[in-house]
């Protein structure tokens, strides 16, 4: 008798264990197959007006709902935030882990992972974006060595901040070598039509007073051989991709829907229509900025050689300036695997 009740209680114990060990694993397994309720995406806001816009790919995503119907069917929510603040406060809401995703300026994407912040670049978003030296009418100035002891608003912590640096380096010169002063884009273009400032370094918005004969634009980067350029990214937190990888391989392929219909050069009228009315810019601005760009060029999503190069001498200049502490290779940041499958590459 005695052997047989071992044997019964050898045979139950074996069940026993299998489920104490399943009952150990569920926490993991329910953790790997939890589904957010919502995706949250982060935008610098780069509207004038009282509508948000955050230019290229965000706006046609948007107005297009294009994130939102992929996920609708699963119940996840699409949220858009928009940041005046633009990078450092993005950069701030990664770090407290109220965003997913954030589609950045070079500048703001370079000093979150700078400083540790565990995020993944995913996509270029925005290439080679023009930009222009805007100076007060009539004060002679030419060239960025005429900017010498001038005072010239940059609106710090951003793109455009780098994007200037990288121009002063290209006529090696130096922010130490003018009167920087920290405004953001819509003060910056209320000082110089004011004429508080001698010069400010922006995009679209100084052609806008040039038309209103209250902004002289004497180069652009065009002017430099590219120098000056912004591009501009798609990350995401590294915790996000690695939890929901089928998701986030989801949104790079649903994001190609918006970056196909912008980069059809036929769509140009409509996209600057578009942007027009969330930005509150003149059409006719927009126009006369975009005139002699390939959409097809700008917004070609690729993570190539020459983008991450272009990427690597912001890194190496953002530490030269001391915007970041030290440097790193952009090669370790990437993570491509779902830009391939989206544009129907294998990953390597």
């Amino acid at each position: 008798m005695r052997s047989l009740f071992d044997s019964r209680v050898r045979l139950l114990a074996v069940p026993a264990l299998a489920l104490l060990g399943l009952l150990a694993a569920f926490p993991a397994l329910a953790q790997a197959v939890e589904v957010p309720k919502e995706i949250r995406i982060a935008v610098p806001d780069l509207s004038a007006g009282s509508q948000h816009s955050g230019g290229g790919v965000v706006d046609v995503l948007r107005t297009q709902r294009i994130f939102e119907q992929e996920f609708a069917a699963d119940g996840i929510t699409t949220q858009w935030r928009f940041f005046k603040g633009a990078g450092p406060v993005i950069n701030e809401a990664f770090a407290n882990g109220q965003v997913d995703f954030a589609y950045l300026g070079d500048l703001a994407a370079i000093v979150g992972k700078a400083n540790g912040l565990d995020t993944r670049l995913l996509s270029a978003t925005a290439r080679d974006i023009k930009s222009y030296l805007g100076v007060v009418p009539g004060s002679g100035i030419k060239t960025l060595a005429d900017l010498k002891g001038k005072r010239v608003a940059v609106f710090q912590g951003t793109a455009h901040q780098l994007s200037f640096d990288a121009a002063l380096d290209s006529q090696g010169l130096k922010e130490r070598d003018l009167q920087v002063i920290n405004l953001d884009f819509n003060a910056a273009t209320a000082a110089l039509a004011a004429k508080q400032i001698d010069a400010t370094w922006g995009t679209s918005n100084l052609v806008a007073l040039q038309s209103r004969g209250l902004a002289e634009l004497p180069l652009s980067s065009n002017d430099l051989n590219g120098a000056g350029s912004i591009q501009q990214v798609l990350v995401g937190s590294g915790d996000f991709v690695d939890r929901h990888p089928q998701l986030t391989a989801r949104l790079l392929k649903a994001q190609q829907k918006a970056v196909q219909w912008l980069r059809d050069e036929g769509n140009k009228p409509a996209y600057v229509k578009l942007i027009a009315e969330l930005a509150s810019y003149p059409s006719t601005i927009l126009q006369t900025d975009l005139e002699n760009t390939s959409l097809h060029a700008l917004f070609a999503p690729q993570l190539d050689q020459a983008f991450l190069e272009r990427l690597q001498h912001k890194v190496h200049l953002a530490a030269r300036q001391r915007l970041i502490r030290k440097g790193f290779d952009v090669q370790g940041w990437v993570d491509d695997r779902f830009l391939k499958q989206a544009l129907g590459q294998q990953s390597q």
